[in-house]
C-alpha cells in the first residue's frame, strides 16, 4: 500500500527485505557483465555490506524521482521511501500534503533547490523576502541561489519575537510583487523568537501572487507548526515546505524532504536536481520507519511533548531559584528560553563563559545568547547576531525537547546548569567581598594620611 507499517518490522525482517530490493540490481546479478561507466561495482566488501549491496543510487542523470532500469531494487527502494514519508507527513499534521520526495541534502541546500526551481517561473525577480531568523544556513540558502535576501525585522510582542507582517506587506509594495521570487518563512526556531505567522503569510502570498517556502527544518515532531503549514495551505498559498530527516527521524545528516500540495511542482523541483542522488538518507529513513512503525512514531511525538511540559516546569523553577525567569514563549512548542540578566551584569564574558562551562560539562545543544553580538554573513551584518533582534532586552539561554529527549536527559542537564550558575554566584560574591575589602583599605589609608 506504500505506507508506514502500524506496528514496526523487527531487523531480521527488514534486513531481509532490503535484501530482497538489493537482488533487483544489475550489479547484484550472478551472470552480470557491465562494461559502463556506472556499474555498481564497490572495492571494499565492508561498504557494500554497509549499504546492503544497494550500491546504484537513486534517480537518472535527469529526474532524482526516474526509475533506473538497471537498478530496479533502488528504484522501488526510492518510491517506497517517498510514499511512506508522505504517509508520516499526513500522521503528523499536514492532511492535504499531495506529493514529497527525500533528496540527499541537508536543509540549506535543499531550500536553495527550491529557489532555483523558482527562478524558471519569475525570472525577473532577484529578492526573497525573508522574516528574520538567526541561523546561518536558511540566509545562505539564498544567497547560494543568486537571489538577494531582504530581511525583515521581528516585533516583540512581550518576550516573544513575532513576524513583522506590516512590513512585510509594505516590502512587497515597495520592492514590486514581480520582483520578488518568494516569501521565505520559518516554523522551528529558537525561542524567544517563535514560529512565523503562516496563515497571515499564507494569505499575503496569495493576494500578491508570490510564492511561500517553509522551512520547517525540525516541524515535523510538532503538531502545532505541521498545523500551521496545514492552515496556511488551507487559506492562502504554501507552495513547498521543507524538513530535515537527523532532527525529525533521529537518523544521520545528510537529508531532508521537499513536501508540497501542488504535485506538478514537486515534480520540477526534483527534475531541478542534477544528476543521480545517493540512496543513503532514504535507506536511513525507510529503516527507521518500518522499525518505529506509525505508532512508534506517534508515541516518539507524544514523548516529545510531555518533556516539553516537564522541561519547561523544571527550569521555571531552576531560573526562579536564581533570581531569573523562564521567557513567556508560548508559541513556540520545541523550545525554551531562560534570562540570564544576573549574570550578564556581573560582566561581559559571564554569559559566554557559562556556556563553555555547559559544554565541558558535557551538555551539548543548550545556547548561550549574550546581548549586542555582531556577526557579518555574506556581508550583511546582524546585529544582536542568535537573538533574532537587533537589540534584545536580556541575554538568555536556550533548550529545547526534540524528539528522543528522555527524562534523564532533562534531570541531568537541569542539575549541571544549576551548578554552574551557583560557581558564578559564589564567585561573584567573593568578588564583591575582596572589593568591599579593597575599598575598605583604602578609606582607611586616606584617614590615615
Amino acid at each position: 500500500k506504500g505506507k508506514c507499517p502500524e506496528d514496526g518490522w523487527d531487523e531480521s525482517t527488514i534486513e531481509l527485505f532490503l535484501h530482497e530490493l538489493a537482488i533487483m540490481d544489475s550489479n547484484n546479478f550472478l551472470g552480470n557483465c557491465g562494461v559502463g561507466e556506472r556499474e555498481g561495482r564497490v572495492a571494499s566488501g565492508l561498504v557494500a555490506r554497509r549499504h546492503y549491496r544497494l550500491i546504484h543510487g537513486i534517480g537518472r542523470s535527469g529526474d532524482i524521482s526516474a526509475v533506473q532500469p538497471k537498478a530496479a531494487g533502488s528504484s522501488l527502494l526510492n518510491k517506497l521511501t517517498n510514499s511512506v514519508v508522505l504517509d508520516v507527513i499526513k500522521l503528523a499534521g499536514v492532511r492535504t500534503v499531495t506529493s514529497c520526495f527525500v533528496v540527499p541534502m541537508a536543509t540549506g541546500m535543499s531550500l536553495t533547490l527550491c529557489f532555483l526551481t523558482l527562478r524558471h517561473k519569475r525570472p525577473k525577480a532577484k529578492y526573497i523576502i525573508w522574516p528574520r531568523i538567526d541561523q546561518k544556513s536558511c540566509f545562505k540558502s539564498m544567497i547560494t541561489a543568486g537571489f538577494e535576501p531582504v530581511v525583515i525585522e521581528n516585533v516583540l510582542e512581550g518576550d516573544e519575537l513575532r513576524t513583522d507582517l506590516k512590513a512585510v506587506e509594505a516590502k512587497i509594495k515597495a520592492l514590486g510583487a514581480e520582483n520578488i521570487l518568494c516569501v521565505h518563512s520559518t516554523t522551528s526556531c529558537f525561542a524567544p523568537r517563535v514560529p512565523d505567522r503562516l496563515e497571515e503569510l499564507a494569505v499575503i502570498c496569495s493576494n500578491y501572487d508570490i510564492p511561500h517556502i517553509v522551512n520547517n527544518a525540525y516541524g515535523v515532531q510538532s503538531s502545532k507548526c505541521m498545523h500551521l503549514i496545514q492552515q496556511g495551505a488551507r487559506v492562502g498559498r504554501i507552495d513547498a515546505f521543507v524538513q530535515s530527516l537527523d532532527k525529525n527521524f533521529m537518523v544521520p545528516v545528510g537529508g531532508a524532504i521537499i513536501a508540497g500540495f501542488n504535485e506538478s511542482f514537486i515534480q520540477e523541483i526534483s527534475k531541478m536536481y542534477p544528476g543521480r542522488a545517493s540512496a543513503s538518507p532514504s535507506l536511513d529513513v525507510l529503516i527507521t520507519l518500518l522499525s518505529l512503525g506509525t505508532s512508534g512514531y506517534k508515541k516518539l511525538l507524544k514523548e516529545r511533548k510531555e518533556m516539553f511540559s516537564y522541561l519547561s516546569s523544571e527550569l521555571k523553577k531552576l531560573a526562579d531559584n536564581h533570581n531569573e525567569r523562564l521567557l513567556d514563549t508560548p508559541h513556540n512548542p520545541i523550545s525554551l528560553a531562560m534570562s540570564l540578566k544576573t549574570l550578564d551584569e556581573t560582566s561581559d564574558a559571564a554569559v559566554t563563559h557559562l556556556g563553555s562551562m555547559l559544554f565541558t560539562r558535557q551538555v551539548s545543544g543548550a545556547r548561550v545568547v549574550p546581548c549586542g553580538s555582531v556577526q557579518t554573513v555574506n556581508n550583511y551584518t546582524f546585529k544582536g547576531f542568535m537573538s533574532h533582534a537587533n537589540d534584545y532586552p536580556c541575554a538568555y539561554l536556550n533548550a529545547a525537547s526534540a524528539i528522543g529527549i528522555k527524562k534523564q536527559d532533562v534531570d541531568v542537564f537541569l542539575k549541571r546548569l544549576d551548578k554552574c550558575l551557583k560557581t558564578f554566584r559564589k564567585e561573584a560574591k567573593q568578588e564583591k567581598s575582596i572589593n568591599e575589602i579593597s575599598d575598605a583599605n583604602a578609606a582607611t589609608e586616606q584617614l590615615e594620611d
